[in-house]
């Protein structure tokens, strides 16, 4: 869903290229992932079978912190408030 989501926005916005032009790093990249996007799902609703909600959801949503943190600290990106 979310493919056909992007692809549509893609071509709306008029950037979208042959999927035939990626180059292999970059397909692997976008399987890469999926697979942890999936993977991450598949954590979170086992959480939520586990434990409560109060419990799982609030280290959960901490993972957008984290991927800022991690954006600074191993790519060296800027980080501000508007970021």
């Amino acid at each position: 869903m979310i493919a056909i989501f992007i692809a549509a926005l893609l071509l709306i916005t008029g950037g979208f290229q042959s999927p035939a032009t990626l180059l292999r790093r970059a397909w692997l990249f976008l399987i890469l992932s999926d697979l942890a996007a999936g993977a991450s799902w598949l954590c979170y609703f086992r959480a939520m079978s586990l434990g409560q909600a109060a419990e799982v959801a609030p280290v959960e949503r901490i993972s957008v912190v984290l991927v800022a943190l991690f954006g600074v600290w191993f790519l060296g990106e800027n980080l501000s408030v508007r970021a």
